[in-house]
């Protein structure tokens, strides 16, 4: 079985944020004698630092008793740090991936790895993605756009050009999401992360960015967000309204097609409808390990797409 969706901190990443502690504003906070210390990276989205995500034996001990044979592993989205200046973004995402790059050739048969780069300054993103796979990496994941600019823009153009010519895998994962309304009972989590891949997504599909940029492979988290449940409202927005056609050669169901999506979704019933909705050779397994709320252990073989993604 493999694990698409699944994070790790190597040791020089921790020793980085150590060493640039003031200037990331990074904190450990002991919350609860039961549990890890808690690591926020200025002041904002903090995360319980448990061993598996540090530790990388105990972590290919954990994917070995789930069954997983090999893991795709990915850096953590509170460490893409696109809120800083550029000498910091493109300073962590040498680090991480060449330390994930280093941690990869020790197990090649357990472990493939995804990397970080400067989403602030495409161009930069662009060579960052392109040493990233010359040390072994399949491509990167990113954050769902910047707090003005999404994905589609021609802005990102210089880094899908670059992602587009090497065939790169492209993981979009969710950031946490502003909307004031959130503010309570953990829904900046429960449904403001799947919001955020929600409109990315959406904005991508109906950009005709994948027609653009053919051999870039998306992969979208948790399942696409909400944005398969409600194919049919972008159909029927297709057939109206020019706004939501004119970038596209076919209906916005036979773009959903084109994208790949995991399999992070707590239910059987909604990842038995995104297969049949997108086939089963574009849904591949995923867990979100170690983070709390993973599917542990990974659901669904899905071999097909697990070849179509990393192999084809």
């Amino acid at each position: 079985m493999y694990d698409f969706h699944t994070h790790f901190i190597p040791s020089d990443v921790l020793t980085w944020l150590k060493d640039h502690q003031k200037t990331v504003n990074a904190k450990w906070i002991k919350k609860d004698e039961d549990k890890d210390e808690f690591l926020v990276v200025n002041e904002s989205w903090g995360f319980e630092l448990k061993k598996s995500f540090t530790d990388g034996g105990l972590y290919l001990d954990e994917q070995a008793k789930a069954g997983v044979t090999h893991s795709v592993v990915s850096p953590i989205p509170q460490l893409f740090m696109y809120d800083f200046p550029e000498e910091i973004t493109v300073n962590i995402s040498t680090v991480y991936n060449r330390s994930l790059a280093e941690w990869t050739h020790t197990s090649p048969n357990r472990l493939s790895a995804l990397g970080t780069v400067p989403l602030t300054n495409p161009i930069q993103a662009a060579q960052v993605l392109q040493d990233a796979m010359k040390m072994g990496l399949k491509g990167v994941i990113i954050g769902p756009g910047l707090e003005n600019q999404m994905l589609s823009d021609e802005f990102f153009t210089p880094f899908f050009e670059e992602a587009n010519r090497l065939k790169a895998i492209v993981f979009i994962h969710p950031l946490l999401c502003e909307d004031p309304r959130l503010k309570r009972r953990m829904m900046p989590n429960l449904i403001g992360v799947p919001w955020e891949t929600t409109v990315c997504a959406t904005d991508l599909l109906l950009s005709g960015l994948i027609d653009q940029f053919p051999n870039v492979k998306i992969l979208f988290a948790h399942g696409g967000g909400f944005l398969p449940y409600q194919i049919g409202r972008l159909d029927k927005g297709f057939d109206h309204w020019p706004l939501v056609s004119s970038k596209l050669k076919a209906k916005p169901s036979e773009y959903l097609k084109r994208f790949w999506y995991d399999t992070v979704l707590w239910n059987q019933d909604s990842l038995d409808f995104l297969i049949k909705t997108v086939g089963e050779d574009r849904v591949v397994p995923g867990s979100d390990y170690p983070f709390d709320l993973s599917v542990w252990p990974p659901t669904g073989k899905q071999e097909m797409a697990v070849r179509s993604l990393l192999f084809d």
